[in-house]
Order: C-alpha cells, then sequence, then structure tokens
C-alpha cells in the first residue's frame, strides 16, 4: 500500500511564496516520476512541474521561473518551491507519484496524494 502524504499549502499575497512538500510512504520499491499537478475552479486538472529521478524537471509554461521541483530520492520526498504566486496560481494542488512496488512486478502505477489548497490573494 502506497500513501503520499502533503503539506504545505495555505494563502498568501500575490508575490508571495510557499513550499509544497510530498512524501511517499509504503510499499515503494522504486519510484520513477514524481510531480504537481493542479486543480482550480472551472478548469481541467494540469500538470505543474514533474521531476524524473534523474532529470531536472518539466514545468507547465506558465510556471516557468517561478517554481521550482527538488527531489530528495533517498527520502521519496519531493518539494515544489511556489515564488512570485500570482492569483491564477490558485487551486488544489495533488501530488503524483508513478511507483513500481514489488521487486518481482515491473510495473509502474501512478499514486496521488490528498491534495492540498494554495490560495493567492490579489
Amino acid at each position: 500500500q502506497v500513501q503520499l502524504g502533503e503539506s504545505g499549502g495555505g494563502l498568501v499575497q500575490t508575490g508571495g511564496s510557499l513550499r509544497l512538500s510530498c512524501t511517499a510512504s509504503g510499499s515503494s520499491f522504486n519510484i520513477n516520476t514524481m510531480g504537481w499537478y493542479r486543480l482550480a475552479q472551472w478548469k481541467q486538472r494540469e500538470l505543474v512541474a514533474t521531476s524524473r529521478r534523474r532529470n531536472s524537471g518539466n514545468y507547465a509554461d506558465s510556471v516557468k521561473g517561478r517554481f521550482t521541483i527538488s527531489r530528495d530520492n533517498a527520502k521519496n520526498t519531493v518539494a515544489l518551491q511556489m515564488n512570485s504566486l500570482k492569483p491564477e496560481d490558485t487551486g488544489v494542488y495533488y501530488c503524483n507519484a508513478n511507483i513500481r512496488t514489488k521487486s518481482w512486478d515491473p510495473t509502474y502505477n501512478d499514486y496521488w496524494g490528498q491534495g492540498t489548497q494554495v490560495t493567492v490573494s490579489s
């Protein structure tokens, strides 16, 4: 059983910063991609940033230069540093991880956190 625990959301003014963190626990034999998605009102869920195990990161155009994703593979964590926040960054942010749980089974599956609310006031 895999669980993704998130923390770090909250309310911040335009131009402020927040840091989100996510830790994978349970049966995580190997983790491939970890990342963040967000769901804003009246919009579909969208990719914010993802990181493969050995790559620096992949970002949505709307957050490039403002957000930074980082991983600690030894601790199975991924963090998202969000700077220069804008009202359009408001939404529920979900941690995602692509995980192989068994050494004898090469299958990777996607897992999701419960979501953390980020609200940026104008």
